[in-house]
């Protein structure tokens, strides 16, 4: 995809929003191991397994490895990655050269090499991503969940690869969904989105998972966004996690940087 001038100097952060958790600790950390998919189990099941095994924390404080390949060009950086579930997710590169921050309001950034900021809603990480955002839907990427409301519409369950692959009953033309679900502890391995007419597709897939803090949560996500012929594919990999302590979101954009606004 052809991203305009506007997103070069966001793409390597933006990405990890598109998002997009986490997990080494100061504890012992344990990968978790794949169990064996049933076909004795209902969607509904499924899906009852699914949100019971939401993480549930406060806080979280990270360092998240991001790889971003697009064409022939790969870039690789490491951000501070910190959480404030339900309210906050913030990032921040190496010296602070560039720092974002998201709330259920808001999406902000800015970057001191182009000396740019931008304030503004979720039009920007949505028209990266190539779909609707919001601060929900980019934390339950970023933790393993599904990004919409299981129980708002009927789903139907299959064995796909050992996952257990759910899809709408009924699917809308428009946008296509699917989720492959772990059976060991029913996050996700993979979501795939597809928009037949606009020539796009997501796929967020789950390498591995650990246990933080007795906490079900990512440890290496690979991220595929494609459109028409272009692909741009994302890695991240967190270490360095803890849960549940106090954390700071400082940021401020600085006096004269450049508006970046969206048209």
């Amino acid at each position: 995809m052809k991203l305009p001038k506007i997103y070069k100097s966001l793409k390597i952060t933006l990405s990890f929003v598109i998002i997009a958790t986490a997990l080494s600790c100061k504890s012992t950390k344990n990968v978790i191991a794949s169990g064996e998919a049933s076909d004795k189990l209902s969607a509904k099941q499924v899906i009852k397994q699914h949100e019971k095994n939401e993480a549930d924390f406060k806080t979280m404080n990270a360092r998240v490895e991001i790889d971003l390949i697009q064409g022939e060009k790969e870039q690789g950086h490491t951000f501070s990655f910190r959480m404030e579930k339900d309210k906050v997710i913030w990032l921040s590169a190496s010296f602070g050269m560039a720092r974002m921050m998201i709330t259920p309001e808001k999406v902000q950034f800015y970057n001191k090499i182009d000396n740019e900021y931008f304030d503004g809603d979720y039009k920007l990480l949505s028209d990266v991503a190539g779909i609707d955002l919001d601060f929900d839907r980019v934390q339950n990427i970023l933790l393993g969940q599904a990004i919409t409301n299981l129980k708002d519409e009927p789903y139907q369950v299959a064995i796909n690869e050992n996952s257990y692959a759910l899809q709408p009953k009924d699917q809308n033309a428009l946008l296509e969904l699917f989720y492959l679900i772990n059976p060991s502890h029913f996050k996700m391995d993979s979501l795939q989105m597809f928009q037949q007419l606009k020539k796009r597709m997501l796929q967020v897939d789950y390498a591995s998972y650990q246990e933080v803090d007795k906490q079900i949560l990512p440890q290496n996500i690979r991220i595929i966004a494609v459109e028409d012929s272009d692909q741009v594919a994302i890695t991240l990999e967190y270490k360095s996690v803890s849960l549940n302590e106090e954390v700071r979101f400082p940021f401020k954009i600085p006096a004269g940087y450049k508006e970046i606004v969206i048209k």
